[in-house]
């Protein structure tokens, strides 16, 4: 454990949209877990000393203060919607907000890469299509759109009012990323990754799943971009640099200054827990080398095919599952509900390993 001015570092206060995965690596590491959490489910719940649950992330600053008050909490790790809160009462392990609110905007992380000599998709001229449409701030993909006239762009306007957007030319390639651990201008990568998309319905550019590793012919380029741009961003700790790469090139999408959402393939794909090289970057420890996998992990996030109520209690299928709702819970139609893994020597059998716990799962969600 570390010391943090003669303290002992024990108690963890998870923070954020999304904290499961970051709780549960901690946890793993020995800490006293905690969280603030918008979805509390089940085994988040089963991992934690405590937990508190809050609606829109204006409600954050105070219930997090509540929570360090309460329960003598020793340090805050920010997680989605937390990395940029300011003047919290206990040490937070992360990047500072004000570094980390930089890169939350997509158009300025779009022309910093370009000033690192980092390729991106280039920005469109008025009236070119098709585009990607992105909003400049906000993760998970859910939002994107390709849009194909200037009624489409009215289109997601009206959708999604008053949101500023960037318009970029549409690159072919398969969505990737980099996990790095990075502080004091150093950074190593962690684990090359493929993101799976939902790639169908209004929501198809939507985060649903991950591979660990990703066996790319352009594998050692995503990593020297990857930690180039890591090294030179400011941040601190666990960060991820999003990629799309084809057989020709390799684009820089984001970068995202929180713990990565691909957590669960890294660490069952490498055996590293991201919570502990994350505290080590804190206190100026990188790690020497690429930590080479040991097998392929997957995961896979399932989404309601239409409305449904879950009844079944589903944490019995740990740890083959994760997200795990508490019953009875609902679901509208798109909403996700569990997230499913599997892994394999190779990945033929991760994928064999996934889709049995897929065809397990199904059954109790139907």
């Amino acid at each position: 454990m570390w010391k943090n001015g003669g303290r002992t570092l024990k108690r963890i206060l998870v923070v954020g949209f999304s904290t499961r995965h970051v709780a549960s690596s901690a946890k793993r590491a020995g800490y006293e877990v905690y969280a603030v959490d918008h979805f509390c489910d089940a085994d988040l719940r089963l991992i934690t000393s405590a937990y508190d649950q809050f609606t829109e992330l204006f409600e954050l600053p105070v219930k997090i203060r509540e929570m360090c008050r309460k329960y003598h909490i020793d340090a805050i790790i920010p997680t989605s919607g937390a990395e940029n809160l300011r003047d919290l009462p206990v040490p937070v392990l992360g990047s500072d907000p004000e570094i980390a609110g930089k890169y939350l905007d997509k158009k300025y992380t779009q022309s910093w890469f370009e000033g690192l000599g980092i390729p991106v998709p280039p920005l469109v001229c008025p009236g070119e299509f098709p585009a990607m449409l992105k909003p400049l701030s906000g993760s998970g993909g859910w939002r994107n759109s390709v849009v194909h006239s200037e009624d489409d762009i009215a289109a997601w306007n009206e959708k999604f009012p008053s949101e500023p957007y960037l318009l970029q030319k549409i690159v072919e390639g398969i969505p990737s990323s980099v996990c790095c651990v990075t502080g004091d201008g150093k950074a190593r990568a962690v684990a090359v990754n493929r993101q799976i998309m939902r790639d169908h319905g209004p929501y198809r550019f939507g985060f649903s799943g991950s591979l660990t590793p990703f066996d790319h012919s352009r594998r050692e380029e995503m990593i020297r971009y990857a930690e180039h741009a890591a090294a030179s961003s400011g941040c601190r700790g666990v960060i991820g640099i999003d990629f799309i790469v084809n057989d020709g090139a390799v684009y820089a999408i984001e970068l995202n200054p929180r713990f990565v959402a691909t957590l669960d393939t890294i660490e069952s794909s490498t055996g590293v827990n991201l919570v502990r090289l994350h505290i080590d970057a804190c206190h100026g420890t990188i790690p020497k080398s690429v930590p080479a996998p040991v097998k392929y992990a997957m995961r896979r996030i399932l989404f309601a095919d239409r409305p449904l109520v879950i009844t079944e209690d589903l944490i019995r299928f740990m740890p083959w599952v994760a997200d795990i709702p508490v019953p009875p819970a609902q679901f509208e139609e798109g909403g996700a509900i569990i997230s499913v893994f599997g892994e394999g020597h190779d990945l033929v059998d991760a994928e064999k390993s996934l889709d049995t716990t897929i065809m397990v799962v199904t059954q109790y969600i139907q």
